[in-house]
């Protein structure tokens, strides 16, 4: 199989896929016959072929996929005028805690927000798919240590962790003395924005 066929064959996998691809998924279209060095290759090629497009070529933390670019979601917003789920300030603050403290328990968040977390809260950010249990502290009554996943990073749009954005101050350890964690409200307000229903991949856009 030539060069082009093979971009080809990746770009139809890609815009077709409701996931993600990671490389070693994507090397079974070519029944291994390609490395993953020409794939990464193959992947730059396409991205800039639909640098001046509206959707474009990421690489997220579960692969790599197509997306809407974000100067879209006005226009694409009006498919759907009807207003996605809001979430509290409250599930975003602890949201925001969990990202940059990970791992932490439900005690840690409550010392650092200064207010109880409802379990109901939790659950909702476990049923989203953006927290999940890891582990638990060796600690009395064992708590479990909570981390975001890799659905969270996805719907940022981000690879890994250390692409979120900086604090404006420096973070204890989870196991040091809890200080107020400094959250700005911009940083908030991009979490919500960012994570809103309507930025989703190009195959679900359909």
């Amino acid at each position: 199989m030539n060069t082009q066929d093979a971009k080809r064959v990746l770009e139809t996998a890609l815009i077709c896929a409701h996931q993600p691809l990671p490389l070693r998924e994507m090397r079974v279209l070519f029944d291994g016959e390609i490395g993953a060095d020409t794939l990464r290759h193959l992947l730059d090629e396409l991205g800039r072929d639909w640098r001046d497009r509206g959707v474009e070529l990421v690489c997220v933390a579960s692969g790599w996929r197509f997306q809407s670019r974000p100067e879209m979601r006005t226009y694409l917003d009006r498919l759907h005028p009807e207003k996605p789920p809001r979430y509290t300030r409250a599930a975003l603050e602890t949201l925001a805690i969990i990202a940059y403290r990970q791992p932490v328990t439900r005690g840690d968040i409550e010392e650092i927000r200064g207010v109880t977390v409802s379990s109901q809260m939790l659950r909702q950010l476990e049923d989203r798919g953006w927290v999940d249990t890891i582990g638990y502290r060796e600690a009395p009554g064992r708590p479990a240590l909570l981390a975001t996943t890799r659905q969270f990073l996805d719907d940022l749009g981000l690879k890994s962790l250390d692409q979120l954005p900086l604090l404006d101050a420096a973070l204890p350890s989870a196991a040091g003395n809890a200080q107020a964690l400094p959250i700005q409200p911009s940083l908030l307000d991009a979490l919500e924005r960012d994570l809103a229903p309507s930025d989703v991949p190009l195959s679900s856009e359909a």
